[in-house]
């Protein structure tokens, strides 16, 4: 039985909640990729491959800010079967500081054969780059 969009986006928000690197890169198709069109400088604008996504994620999954949870999530299936829209906050906290972290998305997937093939990630970039400015703070 294939698996749906929706079932296969909500495993890669586990995933990306809880920093399972494995179960996220294997919800990625092999050649698929992430965007991230608002960003703060030093955040890459796009990661494409299991390859480059497993090791960006390794790298910085966790050392800046972490997820305790996502709230108020609306997924939204669209008339395409391949589109699923997810709108959240996700909350946790900055590293470095300790102080909470509050971050609004809204993220677009196309799904293809079980797997992400684009995930597009339109996150409002002011808290993070409040972090990032935060993280690097001499006292």
């Amino acid at each position: 039985m294939a698996t749906s969009s929706r079932a296969v986006v909500e495993e890669v928000l586990r995933a990306g909640r809880e920093l399972d690197i494995e179960a996220f890169v294997d919800s990625m198709a092999p050649d698929g990729y992430i965007e991230w069109p608002f960003r703060p400088a030093g955040v890459p604008g796009r990661l494409q491959g299991r390859a480059e996504i497993r090791d960006h994620l390794a790298r910085t999954a966790g050392s800046l800010v972490t997820f305790d949870e996502y709230r108020d999530v609306v997924i939204h299936e669209t008339v395409d079967p391949e589109v699923v829209i997810v709108e959240y906050e996700a909350h946790g906290t900055v590293v470095a500081t300790g102080a909470p972290f509050v971050q609004t998305v809204i993220a677009v997937f196309r799904v293809q054969d079980g797997q992400i093939v684009s995930y597009r990630d339109y996150l409002n970039p002011l808290p993070l780059a409040e972090a990032l400015a935060g993280a690097t703070a001499v006292p």
